[in-house]
């Protein structure tokens, strides 16, 4: 059963089409038959993690209920603006985790390369590339720097103290309500990690009900700010159901994200006749250049160094 956006009634699959059952807000056929509207419900707030769905400015106004606004295929696969700079070496920051941190201290993004550095250095005292602080020795030391940022509304420490929520990790107890409370605030300040990981919460009913089409909302509310993950998880969905062109869609994007997978997608895609030879060189020369744009022999070394310090 699902619930018609014009009419508000609860009905069976065949009372839909095949391509409004797909949508977040779906219209029967009586009402696409009378070209009934969508209503719109009234947005309602509310502090409780998992009911609240935050609004972020390149998203533009969402209803924070279950009811969620269709995203336009224009805005959908806009192509997000590309990843911050690391502030010393002034190369494009990667978009794999792993090929970055978020320094507590003074809350910069420095990518594995300049991090690296330090280690590398004879002396090892591991300050900050940055801005120098001596580097944490306890868990407890660590705590309270993050939430000195999350006091300044880092929106990167704020999504991390939820991580440690999660996993329970950094002398905190795990809770998935407290994760997604931080989650939610952090998404609220636009940090796309943050909304990819409430989506994960809703796709494998991790301290929520399983929903998919909320797990869909916040991977798509992700991938618009440019989370390569999020992106990937859409292409697999659309895959799933049959929708070829629109997975190609959201994996030419993700190969600009130096989504490796995403590139192996595509090319199975075109073995499978569901995408065009120029589509797969396409994806390859945009992998090329996107990797080209990250790459340096500092940040080569970190990798060799530590799988934890991999860019690609």
């Amino acid at each position: 059963m699902k619930t018609c956006a014009a009419c508000r009634e609860d009905l069976p699959k065949d009372k839909f089409s095949k391509k409004q059952w797909k949508l977040n807000q779906r219209r029967c056929k009586a009402c696409v038959r009378d070209n009934r509207e969508v209503q719109q419900l009234p947005v309602t707030t509310s502090n409780k993690p998992g009911d609240c769905e935050v609004v972020s400015s390149l998203l533009g106004s969402m209803s924070i209920s279950d009811q969620i606004t269709p995203i336009s295929d224009e805005e959908l696969f806009k192509k997000t603006p590309p990843n911050e700079d690391c502030p010393i070496c002034f190369l494009r920051l990667p978009s794999m985790s792993t090929g970055w941190k978020c320094m507590t201290c003074c809350g910069e993004n420095i990518c594995s390369g300049c991090f690296w550095a330090v280690i590398e250095r004879s002396d090892c005292k591991m300050n900050c590339p940055f801005c120098r602080a001596p580097a944490v020795t306890s868990s407890k030391e660590s705590n309270k720097r993050i939430k000195k940022l999350v006091e300044k509304n880092n929106a990167y420490a704020i999504y991390s103290l939820g991580c440690h929520y999660d996993n329970g990790d950094f002398g905190l107890p795990q809770s998935y309500a407290k994760a997604l409370e931080f989650w939610h605030r952090a998404a609220d300040l636009g940090c796309a990690a943050a909304y990819h990981n409430i989506g994960t919460y809703y796709d494998r009913g991790t301290g929520v009900e399983m929903d998919n089409e909320k797990a869909k909302h916040y991977y798509t509310s992700a991938a618009m700010l440019g989370h390569i993950g999020a992106r990937y998880n859409l292409g697999l969905g659309e895959d799933y159901f049959g929708s070829k062109d629109r997975a190609l869609k959201h994996w030419m994007i993700a190969v600009m994200g130096e989504d490796a997978d995403a590139l192996e997608n595509i090319k199975r895609l075109y073995m499978e006749g569901h995408a065009t030879k120029d589509d797969y060189t396409k994806a390859l020369r945009s992998y090329q250049e996107c990797l080209d744009e990250i790459r340096s022999d500092q940040r080569d070394e970190a990798a060799a160094y530590d799988d934890e310090l991999k860019y690609y």
